[in-house]
C-alpha cells in the first residue's frame, strides 16, 4: 500500500465518519426536542451531554443545561470537538485533501454545506426554529450519501469510505442504547409508564428506525423489542450487526482483492466481534447487563478503529484526528 493512498485512505476513513457523524448528532438534537420528556414535561437536555461524554468541557464553558446553551455547543461551537460545525469542518478539510480523488459534486457540495453552516447564527438555532435547521443538515449529510454513492469511483477509496460510516454507525447505536438504558431511566417505577415507552420512542426516532420497528413489531414496544431490534436486526441497516457484518465484508475484500500488508489483523478482529454479535440474544445480553455488553462493544469498536489506523493508515505521516 503506497503512502500516499494511506494518506488519502485515512482522510476518506474519517470524511464518512464525521459526515455520519453529523447526521446522527442532528437527528438526537430534534427528537430530544420534539419527542423525549421527562415525567415534568420538560425536555432533559443533559442527557445528551452525557450521550458524547461532553459533561466536563460543556461545563466549564456555560452555568446551566439550557436549550440554548446545549445548541449552541452543539451545532454552531467550532471549538467544540463533537459539534456539528466541527464535524463538517473537519469533513470538508478532509476532502479537501482528497480533491484528486473525490468528484466535483461532492466536493461543491460539501463546501456549498459548510459555508451554509458557517453563516448559521443564534436565532437561527434557537428552539422555535430547532426543527428546520435539523432538518437541513439531516438532508445536507443525506444528499452527500447520495452523491457519494453515484460518483466516488470504486476502487480501495470506497472501502475505507464503507469502513468509516458503518464503524460510526455501529458505535452510535450502541451509545444511543446505553444512554437510554442506563441513565433516563433512573426508577424501576418509571418502566411501562407513558413517559417510558415515548422515550423509547425517542431511541427510535433518533435512529431513523422507529418505521421500520413497526413493521416488525406492528403491535406493542418493549425495552428488549426495541434494544434487540437495534442490536440484532438483520435487515435494518443501522443495527450493529448488520453495520459489523459490513465491516467484516469490506475488510474481507480489501485483504482478499488488494492483497494488502498485514490486512488481516484488523479482519481477525472484525470477524470475533461479529461472531459474538451473531450468537448472541438479547435475552442473554439483558441477563448478563446490557450496559456492561454495550461498553463492551464500544471498546471492541474503539480497538478496531485503532488496528485500521495502525495496519493502513501510518505508511504516512497522517493527519491526526480525534476518535
Amino acid at each position: 500500500m503506497a503512502a500516499l493512498l494511506a494518506r488519502y485512505a485515512e482522510c476518506i476513513f474519517w470524511l464518512a465518519r464525521y459526515m455520519e457523524r453529523a447526521e446522527n448528532l442532528a437527528r438526537i438534537l430534534d427528537v430530544n426536542e420534539t419527542f423525549a420528556r421527562d415525567s415534568y414535561g420538560a425536555t432533559n437536555w443533559v442527557t445528551i451531554l452525557r450521550l458524547n461524554a461532553d459533561e466536563q468541557r460543556f461545563f466549564e464553558l456555560y452555568p446551566t443545561a439550557s436549550a440554548k446553551n446545549v445548541l449552541n455547543f452543539y451545532i454552531l461551537d467550532q471549538q467544540n470537538p463533537t459539534s456539528i460545525a466541527a464535524a463538517i469542518a473537519s469533513a470538508r478539510e478532509n476532502a479537501r485533501q482528497l480533491r484528486p480523488l473525490i468528484s466535483t459534486e461532492m466536493w461543491t457540495q460539501i463546501n456549498m454545506f459548510h459555508n451554509r453552516l458557517q453563516g448559521l447564527g443564534p436565532n437561527d438555532i434557537a428552539p422555535q426554529n430547532l426543527q428546520r435547521i435539523c432538518a437541513m443538515i439531516k438532508e445536507s449529510c443525506q444528499t452527500h450519501t447520495g452523491i457519494t454513492e453515484g460518483t466516488f469511483f470504486r476502487d480501495q477509496g470506497w472501502y475505507f469510505y464503507g469502513l468509516g460510516r458503518n464503524l460510526e454507525r455501529a458505535d452510535q447505536t450502541t451509545r444511543l442504547l446505553d444512554i437510554k438504558y442506563h441513565t433516563l431511566l433512573p426508577s424501576p417505577r418509571d418502566i411501562g409508564t407513558p413517559v417510558d415507552i415515548s422515550q423509547w420512542h425517542s431511541l427510535l426516532r433518533s435512529a431513523a428506525g422507529y418505521h421500520a420497528f413497526r413493521r416488525v413489531y406492528p403491535r406493542g414496544l418493549t425495552p428488549a423489542g426495541v434494544a434487540g431490534f437495534l442490536l440484532f436486526n438483520d435487515n435494518f441497516p443501522r443495527s450493529v450487526l448488520v453495520c459489523t457484518r459490513e465491516v467484516d465484508n469490506l475488510l474481507n475484500r480489501l485483504n482478499s482483492k488488494y492483497r494488502l500488508r498485514r490486512g488481516t489483523v484488523p479482519m481477525e478482529r472484525s470477524d470475533e466481534l461479529l461472531g459474538n454479535l451473531a450468537s448472541n440474544t438479547i435475552e442473554a445480553v439483558i441477563s448478563g447487563g446490557l450496559h456492561e455488553y454495550l461498553d463492551a462493544l464500544q471498546i471492541s469498536f474503539s480497538k478496531l478503529t485503532n488496528d485500521i489506523a495502525q495496519v493502513f493508515f501510518l505508511a504516512d505521516q497522517p493527519v491526526p484526528q480525534p476518535t
